[in-house]
């Protein structure tokens, strides 16, 4: 008698620390290495430009966030998708939701790329932009700008390949793109004199590469998918199950680009009136924010890793096996953030002094910044896993309300608030404020929840 997809399928097999390793790490790696695309520039840039091209970067960095997260839509949205149908046996819908993922995050790359190029001053001011930082962000905007069809590829493409069981290809993909704009950063920017420009064509070159292997592996390489001309022709018929299960990953892309505009915004105005001026505050945070993505991709790409096999069991009604993965993901996060917070609170100048050097009130600020803003740190991973544990069972609507959580429902709300009465200071209250009242909720949904979620199977939430 033929085997079954789960009995075959090392997911609902191999022994959960082994198979989280297997999928983890390179998940990690792989997010680890896609933040460091803004990071190096920043590194680069502040080294060789100077703050106020920093500042640009940080300006940039939620337009590029946007695109990040239409292709998170399409791609995590098909991730979660092909888990619960290769779990459930069902490899014809699982091959249509891969196929309905490429064609999302593809064609949405080529859309925000031309709102850009159109509307790119417009877009720069939104997100914060000052006097001073706006020439630099839109030099180095528009070349990022046309880069976004391949990021959208490298990000969609990145959920797809690691659902399909191969993390280790999406890592070496990342680490091309990210040695080649390594390498040609400081080509750019110190021999060619090409300032944030320079630093913005080594970013797209690197992406370029990336795109490229992705494609190559979703049309020639796939393992447990088969992506056929019938396939794509069939695949539209699946594409509101795919926005489903991907819009709490789009809700928090979309939400943190919104928190950064209106705290952005709000930094250049009360920072006009304090000591520090428009221009310190913008930058520093933006530095802040880059270094806690690190840990934040550090957090994501382990729970990421989780995501496959947590949908595959759910799928195929191993429970045992998701309460595993599902403890063992929350324990490991919130060890990697307690670490976060210790080096946030231990060394903060000498992690600032990597993005370049700054006068006495820039490093005041920087350091006050990052450890007031990283204060409640140490919550952050249970509230990720989470997220990522409801999205992966098909729980789309628990997973979009701890998305929007943290950077809509609680931060913006402070983020305004608190400044009225504490200035400048209050914009970094609002971080560690949110950060307590996002694990408030997240605790709660899962008392109330967790006993319903493995009673009877997916009877509640039949994902088709």
């Amino acid at each position: 008698m033929e085997k079954t997809v789960s009995e075959k399928n090392i997911l609902g097999t191999e022994k959960i620390g082994k198979l989280l390793a297997k999928f983890a790490i390179p998940g990690i790696i792989s997010m680890v290495v896609n933040a460091f695309y803004n990071i190096i520039d920043q590194i680069f840039i502040g080294n060789g430009v100077g703050y106020l091209g920093n500042g640009a970067t940080s300006v940039i960095f939620p337009m590029a966030t946007l695109a990040m997260a239409f292709a998170m839509l399409f791609g995590d949205g098909a991730a979660s998708f092909m888990s619960l149908k290769l779990g459930q046996s069902d490899r014809d819908r699982a091959n249509m939701g891969a196929a309905s993922g490429i064609i999302g995050f593809s064609a949405s790359g080529i859309v925000i790329a031309a709102v850009y190029i159109i509307f790119l001053e417009p877009i720069c001011k939104l997100f914060g932009a000052s006097e001073g930082i706006l020439p630099y962000a839109k030099d180095y905007g528009l070349i990022i700008s046309l880069g976004i069809p391949f990021s959208s590829i490298c990000a969609g493409g990145a959920s797809v390949i690691r659902a399909d069981g191969s993390p280790r290809f999406n890592m070496v993909g990342l680490l091309s793109g990210c040695a080649i704009n390594l390498i040609f950063d400081p080509i750019f920017i110190f021999v060619c004199n090409w300032g944030v420009k320079g630093a913005a064509w080594a970013t797209i070159m690197g992406q370029a590469v990336n795109a490229a292997l992705n494609i190559f592996y979703l049309l020639r390489r796939t393992k447990t998918i088969k992506l056929t001309g019938d396939v794509w022709k069939k695949s539209f018929s699946v594409s509101w199950s795919i926005t489903r299960l991907g819009v709490s990953s789009f809700i928090n892309q979309i939400a943190l680009v919104v928190a950064i505009a209106v705290r952005n915004n709000i930094l250049v105005t009360y920072g006009a009136t304090s000591k520090y001026g428009s221009d310190i505050p913008v930058t520093a945070l933006g530095i802040t924010m880059k270094t806690f993505s690190i840990i934040m991709c550090i957090v994501l790409g382990l729970c990421t890793g989780s995501q496959p096999i947590l949908g595959f069991n759910y799928g195929a009604k191993n429970f045992d096996r998701v309460k595993k993965t599902f403890r063992l993901t929350a324990t490991i996060s919130s060890a990697i953030s307690i670490v976060a917070f210790i080096l946030a609170q231990l060394i903060p100048l000498q992690i600032i002094s990597i993005f370049g050097s700054g006068s006495d009130l820039y490093n005041e600020f920087g350091v006050k910044c990052m450890r007031i803003y990283l204060m409640l740190i140490p919550l952050f991973g249970i509230n990720i896993a989470t997220g990522v544990f409801f999205q992966a069972i098909g729980y789309p609507t628990q997973s979009s309300i701890l998305s929007l959580s943290k950077q809509i429902i609680f931060q913006l709300p402070v983020t305004v608030i608190i400044p009225m009465f504490l200035g400048l200071d209050g914009v970094l209250y609002a971080g560690p404020v949110s950060d307590f009242l996002t694990f408030v909720l997240t605790v709660v949904l899962l008392f109330v929840y967790w006993k319903k979620i493995f009673r009877g199977g997916r009877t509640n939430t039949e994902v088709n």
